[in-house]
C-alpha cells in the first residue's frame, strides 16, 4: 500500500510541473500571436496571484510554528540539531558566494526592461533602519501582511519555541497547530491546481503587452543556472566531503552520491528521494540517529540549489526592472532572503512559491513580478532539487564529523 502511494505521489510530482509549464507555454504563445486579445485573460492570472498572496501568511506562520513546536529537547539531540542548523546555514552562505560571482559575471536579465510599477527599494535607509524594518514590526496587526514576511517568520519561530516548552505536539496548542498545518497544506494544494490556468493567463497578457523579448531572458537564465549547479556539485560537495571525512570521505561521496542526485533530478522532490538518501547514508557510514534526523530536516530546510536559484531570481528581477544590483545592504538582504526562502520551502505543495513571494515583498517589486520568477523556479527545479537532496547526504557527513569527531568514518570503515 505504501509503495502504491509513493508511486502515485511520484507520478503526480512528475506530471504537475509538465502541466504547469505547458500552461505557461500555451499562454506565452497566445500572447505572441494574439497580443490584443490576450489582455482579457489578465483577470484569470490576477485571481491566482490574489489566492496565493492571501494564503501565504497563515501558511508560513502555521508551518514554522508547528515544526519548531514539535522539536524534542534531549542532550545529544540538541547537539545534532545545533550542528545541523550550523551546517545548513554555512553551506547556504557558501552557495550564495558561488551565485553572486556568477550573476555579476553573467547578468541573467540583459536586454529586457519593464518599468517598475510600485515602490522601489528605498536607497536612503541605513543598515540599522533596514535591519529593524526587515525583522520587526511596531504592531501585531502588521504581521498579517505579506509585506512583513521576515517578522512573521521570527514571531512564528518564537511562538513554536514556547509551544515546545509547554508540552510540544502533545499540548492542546500543539495539536491545534498540527491540524491547522494539515489544513493549510491541503489549501495550498487546492490553489496550486489552478496554477496552470492562472500563470498561463498571466503570461498571455504579459507577453501580449511587453512582447516575446521576455522569453529570451529565461533561456539566458537557464544557461547560467544549469552549469552553475554542475560546478557547485563537483567543487563544493567534494570540499565538504573531504572536510567531513578526509580522503575516505571524498571516496565515499563519489562512490554513493550519484544515486540520490539522479533520483532527485528525475522526481523533482527531496521527499521522494528521502528513502534513497537514507540508504546512501547507511552505505557511507553515517550514524543512524544522525541521518534519521538530518535527512528529514534537510528535505525541508537544506536547499543549496534553492539558495542558488533565489539569488539568480533576485538578480533577474533587478535587471528586468532596471534597478542596480549593487550595495552591501542589497547583497546582505539577498543572502538572508535566499537562505530563509530555502527554510520556508518546507516540502509543501507549492511551498517553493512562498520564497518567491518573500523576494517580491521584501525588495519592493510589484506583485506582477511574482509569475516572472515563479516560472524560473519551475524551469530550474530539476537541477535545484538534485543539489538540495544530494546535499542532504553531504550535510549528514558534516554533522557526523561535528558530533562524533574526526575519526568517525575511519572507525566505521574499519569495522566493515
Amino acid at each position: 500500500m505504501t509503495k502504491e502511494i509513493a508511486a502515485e505521489n511520484k507520478k503526480r510530482k512528475l506530471s504537475f510541473p509538465v502541466i504547469l509549464l505547458l500552461g505557461i507555454i500555451l499562454g506565452s504563445l497566445f500572447g505572441i500571436f494574439f497580443p490584443e486579445k490576450s489582455k482579457v485573460l489578465k483577470p484569470l492570472g490576477d485571481i491566482f496571484l490574489n489566492l496565493m498572496f492571501t494564503a501565504v501568511v497563515p501558511m508560513v506562520f502555521v508551518s514554522i510554528a508547528t515544526a519548531v513546536g514539535n522539536m524534542a529537547n534531549m542532550s545529544r539531540l540538541r547537539k545534532i540539531l545545533f550542528s545541523t542548523l550550523l551546517t545548513f546555514i554555512g553551506t547556504g552562505l557558501i552557495a550564495s558566494v558561488y551565485v553572486f560571482i556568477a550573476v555579476k559575471l553573467f547578468p541573467p536579465a540583459v536586454g529586457t526592461k519593464i518599468a517598475l510599477q510600485s515602490t522601489a527599494i528605498e536607497e536612503t535607509k541605513s543598515a540599522a533602519d533596514l535591519l529593524v524594518s526587515s525583522f520587526t514590526v511596531p504592531d501585531f496587526v502588521n504581521l498579517l501582511s505579506r509585506r512583513n514576511m521576515l517578522p512573521l517568520i521570527i514571531f512564528a519561530t518564537l511562538f513554536g519555541f514556547c509551544v515546545s516548552h509547554s508540552g510540544g505536539e502533545e499540548s492542546p496548542v500543539g495539536k491545534i497547530l498540527n491540524h491547522l498545518n494539515d489544513i493549510m497544506m491541503k489549501l495550498i494544494n487546492v490553489i496550486m491546481w489552478y496554477a496552470p490556468i492562472g500563470l498561463g493567463a498571466y503570461f498571455a497578457s504579459l507577453i501580449g503587452e511587453f512582447g516575446p523579448d521576455l522569453i529570451g531572458d529565461y533561456g539566458r537564465t537557464l544557461l547560467i543556472y544549469y552549469p552553475l549547479c554542475v560546478l557547485y556539485f563537483f567543487t563544493a560537495f567534494p570540499c565538504y566531503a573531504f572536510l567531513a571525512g578526509g580522503r575516505e570521505g571524498l571516496q565515499q561521496m563519489f562512490r554513493y552520491i550519484y544515486s540520490p542526485a539522479i533520483t532527485a533530478f528525475a522526481t523533482q522532490s527531496s521527499m521522494a528521494t528521502l528513502p534513497v538518501n537514507m540508504e546512501t547514508c547507511k552505505k557511507i557510514g553515517v550514524p543512524k540517529d544522525i541521518s534519521d534526523l538530518v535527512l528529514p530536516m534537510g528535505a525541508t530546510m537544506h536547499m543549496d540549489g534553492s539558495v542558488l536559484s533565489s539569488i539568480v531570481k533576485i538578480s533577474f528581477l533587478f535587471g528586468i526592472f532596471q534597478t542596480p544590483f549593487t550595495g552591501i545592504e542589497t547583497y546582505f538582504l539577498s543572502v538572508v532572503v535566499s537562505i530563509l526562502a530555502a527554510f520556508v520551502l518546507s516540502g509543501a505543495p507549492g511551498g517553493g512559491l512562498v520564497g518567491e513571494m518573500l523576494i517580491v515583498s521584501l525588495f519592493g517589486f510589484p506583485p506582477e513580478a511574482f509569475p516572472l520568477i515563479a516560472t524560473i523556479g519551475f524551469l530550474v527545479d530539476p537541477p535545484a532539487t538534485a543539489l538540495n537532496a544530494s546535499g542532504d547526504t553531504i550535510a549528514s557527513m558534516l554533522v557526523a564529523r561535528m558530533v562524533e569527531g574526526k575519526d568517525w568514518l575511519h572507525t566505521h570503515l574499519s569495522k566493515n
